[in-house]
């Protein structure tokens, strides 16, 4: 491992604490910072990051909730107390009102355990409570009434079991998330990657109007020497001083260009604004070429879209199946327990007396000119929308998978092209500066193979982007790592265990 590698390894761990690395002329701290670094750092400050952890903690604590649903709740409720001194009316014997005057203390405490039963979409309760009433002034008594235990089950017969839907619906809902925020993360290494190589480019293009800048100077002053000697027409002086005045333009242009990306890159990973990044070439890209039925395969299983198709079909059901519940409604309610009542406490819960209840409520409608049967239709006319609409959205994906695919196999041939095309303009254009300089070719072909020159390295720079932007698309959507052949689900297992504490 290199001096210059661990210089920079530290460099960017420095630039993650705020700390300075270096100092350059005009006091700007300055790190080179590499492809791979500028990922790290934008998964970890990003705001797109934090924006991606946030969604994933609601759709987090959203489960829990439903999972809390699923157990035993138990509850306390009391009154303590209630007191009361008012008049109210009272009818008499003879049907004549008068009123009357209540002046009582009313105190109760009640403790439950539901528990909503799965099978059935019911709830079924487990109560015990204790009521004091004491009626005060110069008779005042006490009366206590107890009721040690009752069970009470209150089950819709013909209505929609929305714990069976809950228990279908949420768990892909939460998977969806989680594979939504993994492809989050993917998606913010890709905003990092743009971020990165438009700097690069910048950076590239600045140096190229430096050394341009250097060479046209270098031309000028030599052709001004050939002038004087005769060996050079004065329309080629004019030319090489036009030429030299572009440069120092273009190099003004790129300066302010590249401080503009610069500021875009470290607003993003929530850099200081001293510090001077220097973006480094990647050198390496991954050794790997896919192929489309794999990569299919592995998005289908694992991409947050597929999860997406799942839960909007089941929630498309489960409007059809609420809409018919809702087209009548018979409600049971049943209670049985025991119950005691008696002036001293002791005496509330001995003897105990049987304490039970039966209700059945019925609601049908008539008449209601075909209502609920329109939301039945309605429901059901949905459901065939929202399958229409996944199978569209399905092919579009399988689709932009394949092209994906075949645009990254074929980016690794373009890339090595448009290397071998950089090394030879790069030859081309020394060998031509030497050969102007003895004469022997024109500033305008001097001039074309600049041209060339400098389109190549930018060509080479944008196929670069271009493959790693594809490499990271096929990991958004696979939640794959095609490097290391493993899945990128550790950070999820991470993530969402920081969540529980």
């Amino acid at each position: 491992m290199g001096v210059k590698y661990i210089y920079r390894r530290v460099a960017i761990i420095a630039l993650a604490l705020g700390w300075s690395v270096g100092v350059a002329a005009r006091g700007n701290t300055v790190s080179e910072i590499t492809l791979d670094e500028t990922v790290t750092l934008a998964r970890s400050r990003s705001v797109d990051a934090a924006v991606a952890l946030n969604e994933l903690k609601t759709s987090y604590w959203s489960y829990r909730t439903y999972r809390a649903d699923l157990l035993p709740e138990v509850t306390f409720k009391a009154t303590l107390p209630s007191y009361v001194k008012s008049y109210s009316s009272y009818q008499l014997d003879n049907g004549s009102y008068t009123f009357v005057r209540n002046n009582n203390l009313n105190m109760n405490g009640q403790i439950s355990i539901d528990q909503n039963i799965w099978a059935t979409g019911g709830t079924l309760s487990l109560t015990t409570s204790l009521d004091y009433l004491r009626q005060l002034g110069h008779d005042g008594s006490s009366r206590f009434m107890s009721i040690p235990v009752a069970l009470t089950l209150r089950q819709p017969i013909f209505g929609v079991n929305s714990v069976k839907w809950d228990r279908r619906i949420e768990p892909v809902r939460y998977r969806e998330a989680q594979a939504r925020f993994i492809s989050a993360t993917e998606e913010v290494a890709i905003t990092a990657i743009d971020y990165f190589f438009n700097l690069l480019l910048a950076m590239e293009n600045r140096n190229i109007a430096e050394q341009n800048l250097s060479n046209a100077e270098k031309l000028y002053e030599i052709a001004k020497v050939k002038r004087t000697m005769g060996q050079i027409s004065e329309n080629d002086l004019l030319q090489l001083e036009l030429g030299m005045l572009n440069a120092r333009s273009s190099l003004t242009s790129s300066e302010s260009d590249y401080k503009a990306r610069m500021f875009k890159l470290r607003a993003f990973l929530d850099i200081d604004e001293g510090v001077d990044l220097v973006p480094v070439v990647p050198e390496t890209i991954p050794d790997v070429v896919l192929n489309y039925e794999d990569v299919l395969a592995k998005a289908r299983e694992r991409n947050y879209f597929c999860q997406n198709i799942r839960r909007r079909q089941l929630e498309a059901e489960y409007a059809v199946a609420k809409a018919k519940g809702d087209q009548r409604q018979v409600n049971l309610y049943a209670q049985i327990g025991y119950t005691g009542t008696a002036d001293r406490l002791r005496g509330a819960y001995n003897p105990l007396k049987d304490n039970q209840v039966v209700e059945l409520g019925i609601s049908v409608p008539l008449l209601d000119w075909g209502k609920r049967r329109g939301k039945v239709k309605v429901a059901e006319s949905n459901r065939e929308v929202v399958s229409s609409r996944l199978r569209k959205e399905q092919q579009d994906f399988d689709q932009d998978i394949f092209i994906l695919v075949e645009r990254f196999n074929n980016q690794r041939q373009q890339l090595a092209t448009a290397l071998q095309a950089d090394t030879i303009a790069l030859r081309r254009y020394h060998t031509n500066v030497e050969t102007f300089m003895i004469g022997r070719i024109s500033t305008l072909d001097l001039n074309d193979s600049q041209v060339s020159k400098d389109q190549a390295r930018q060509s080479y720079i944008n196929h670069l982007y271009r493959y790693w932007d594809y490499y990271y698309q096929l990991r958004s959507l696979t939640l794959w790592d095609y490097s290391s052949g493993d899945d990128i689900e550790a950070d999820i297992r991470k993530v969402v265990g920081n969540l529980k504490k």
